[in-house]
């Protein structure tokens, strides 16, 4: 059953949903910043952390923060390692009409919330999704920076999405949604769980906006330059592509197509730029992957060591 709704002012309550695995430097900085979220008195907001460790190595740091906290934190723990079962245990234990999910290496702006928030009283939608934007402490290599690989789309502030241009690393979702079982995270997908569940809710008619004002910063660590960093990503999502409905057979002889043509075109892309080279090596390994998932090997397993 998910928890009443709590509001001790009697105005609209959100809950900031962080599920974590293992980032504690990360969530501190997190957990801090959450701390100055500016409201104007239109609403009130706490904090849920749901720790995706079953050694429980977030329990200390949330013990340390909820001390020194001026807004209530609250603590759970989901113990499969499963970002889908994190996000459905952080729905069954909010408070509040309203849920934001915000991933654990992220640092929100002040009024993140205020702008998610007024974006969603205005457009009278189910939920508002913002910009996720990169910060570097390292400077990436020069080809990372030329193909892009960090930048992710932006959106005009009202415009309405596809489910394909949606994630749940930044979002304000109505609670209700989730009032049935089936409209919950779908835990067979371990990686682009938020994917499936939009297209899921769309397809039910649910309405989620963009909100262009309301970032929210990615620290991309240098361990993240490294070129098998993004073809191990490529393929995982490649992988966990024909799992969403809209996979046909049509799909199948593009990727096959696909994989046949940038092959071909790899070396010549190698002597113009190494940023395209790379570019479309991570668009060949997307389709490999869905290619690899047809022939029954799941890259997503192997890939975690399961």
């Amino acid at each position: 059953m998910l928890r009443e709704s709590v509001s001790s002012s009697g105005c609209v309550h959100i809950c900031v949903c962080i599920c974590t695995y293992k980032r504690l430097l990360q969530l501190e900085c997190l957990l801090t910043k959450l701390q100055g979220q500016r409201t104007e008195g239109s609403f009130t907001y706490s904090v849920l952390i749901v720790d995706n460790d079953r050694a429980l190595s977030a329990r200390d740091l949330v013990a340390k923060s909820r001390e020194q906290s001026l807004v209530r934190i609250d603590y759970c723990v989901a113990e499969e390692k499963n970002v889908a079962v994190a996000r459905n245990v952080a729905v069954q234990n909010a408070i509040g009409q309203l849920i934001a999910f915000i991933d654990d290496d992220e640092i929100p702006v002040d009024d993140w919330l205020l702008n998610l928030f007024k974006a969603y009283k205005t457009y009278k939608v189910d939920g508002v999704l913002g910009p996720v934007r990169p910060v570097f402490d390292t400077p990436p290599p020069e080809w990372i920076v030329k193909a892009k690989l960090f930048d992710r789309p932006s959106y005009e502030t009202g415009w309405i999405l596809h489910w394909d241009q949606t994630r749940t690393g930044n979002v304000l979702l109505r609670k209700s949604i989730f009032g049935e079982d089936a409209n919950l995270f779908n835990p067979e997908f371990k990686h682009g769980e938020d994917k499936d569940f939009f297209r899921r809710m769309i397809e039910k008619g649910f309405v989620f906006m963009w909100c262009d004002e309301a970032p929210v910063y990615e620290k991309q660590m240098s361990e993240r330059f490294a070129r098998k960093y993004f073809l191990k990503r490529a393929l995982m999502r490649g992988n966990i592509s024909i799992r969403h409905r809209c996979f046909s057979k049509v799909s199948i002889i593009k990727s096959a197509a696909a994989v046949l043509v940038y092959t071909t075109a790899l070396p010549f892309l190698f002597l113009i730029g190494h940023h395209l080279f790379m570019l479309y090596l991570i668009k060949l390994c997307d389709h490999i992957g869905a290619l690899m998932a047809i022939c029954k090997f799941d890259s997503v397993r192997y890939f975690e060591g399961a």
